[in-house]
């Protein structure tokens, strides 16, 4: 990527970068990278310093584990946004380990962890525009908890196949019974379970090779 390309993309997203001095800006250049994470790819394993990736195309899933191995889907990261939790070393006061897979073919621009922390040590601006960011995601993490600890399973999957629909413009959902226990933190036999219960009362209809269809969105609101 050109190094014009990466500065309009800074100042966009950055809105500490005109007042950075002429080195930092240097040093945050040459620490960043294009890449392009395959489907499925692990990009930052929750004990690592990875930096803040910046999504140009695809999608990031940001999850914990569970003690038996269970990942519990926090929210997810679109174009134009950014992922501030995957630069562990300059949120000393988040002591949980979040992990971030590539759910689609993504493309990305990596800001060295390095590179940000040494920034956030000497400008204010840096650190206080990298909590007020994980800050704003707390009300995505606090709704998750809520669901998983107050919400019956019926009423948590109504909301998720709506949300997809919405986000995805189509009543047509094309993610694994496997995919969906992931996003909601939940076993796939439950998850299984109860889309074969919305498929019998004629509220979805389900297949492999179409994935999930909305046939009564009425239905499944008044779940919700």
């Amino acid at each position: 990527m050109e190094k014009h390309e990466l500065i309009e993309i800074f100042k966009k997203n950055f809105p500490f970068w005109e007042s950075m001095p002429e080195h930092d800006r240097e040093t945050f250049i040459r620490s960043s990278q294009h890449v392009n994470f395959r489907k499925g790819a692990n990009i930052h394993d929750g004990a690592s310093c990875t930096g803040v990736i910046l999504v140009k195309s695809g999608s990031l899933r940001l999850y914990i584990l569970s003690e038996d191995g269970k990942e519990i889907t926090l929210y997810r990261i679109f174009p134009g946004e950014m992922c501030i939790l995957s630069a562990s070393c300059v949120l000393e006061s988040i002591t949980f380990d979040v992990f971030v897979d590539s759910e689609e073919n993504s493309e990305c621009i990596v800001v060295g962890g390095c590179a940000y922390e040494d920034l956030a040590r000497r400008m204010p601006e840096a650190k206080i525009f990298a909590l007020e960011s994980a800050l704003g995601r707390f009300s995505d993490v606090m709704w998750v908890m809520q669901q998983i600890l107050f919400m019956s399973m019926d009423k948590r999957l109504a909301i998720f196949l709506l949300d997809e629909a919405a986000k995805n413009g189509s009543d047509t959902i094309k993610l694994t019974h496997e995919q969906i226990a992931k996003y909601m933190g939940s076993a796939r036999e439950v998850v299984s379970r109860m889309l074969k219960y919305f498929t019998t009362e004629g509220i979805i209809s389900s297949s492999r090779s179409e994935g999930i269809k909305i046939l009564d969105k009425r239905r499944l609101r008044s779940l919700v």
